[in-house]
């Protein structure tokens, strides 16, 4: 592994190196020192799922709450006339 972890994590900035500073980083890289490879390779992997979990779910939140900001809005006037737009919106799309 070329890089660790938290250089994998840390978006930086072209010539500059990244500063960690946070003491629960410290931390668990103190402790990855004293773990096999295999051990440490698992957690790179564990890690890296909950990075995609968490991309994942700012998207998720992104897409809500552009959804809510929306100002579209339809207006039906009974049950019939909104199941017949769902009808015509699939029929459309085919």
């Amino acid at each position: 592994m070329s890089e660790t972890i938290t250089e994998a994590a840390l978006p930086v900035a072209a010539g500059t190196t990244a500063a960690v500073t946070n003491p629960d980083i410290e931390r668990i890289n103190g402790i990855l020192q004293v773990l096999s490879p295999e051990r440490v390779k698992e957690i790179a992997d564990f890690t890296a799922f909950l990075a995609e979990k968490e991309r994942k779910h700012k998207a998720f939140v992104d897409e809500t709450l552009a959804a809510e900001a929306s100002t579209e809005r339809y207006t039906f006037k009974n049950s019939n006339e909104l199941i017949q737009a769902a009808i015509d919106s699939v029929s459309d799309d085919a």
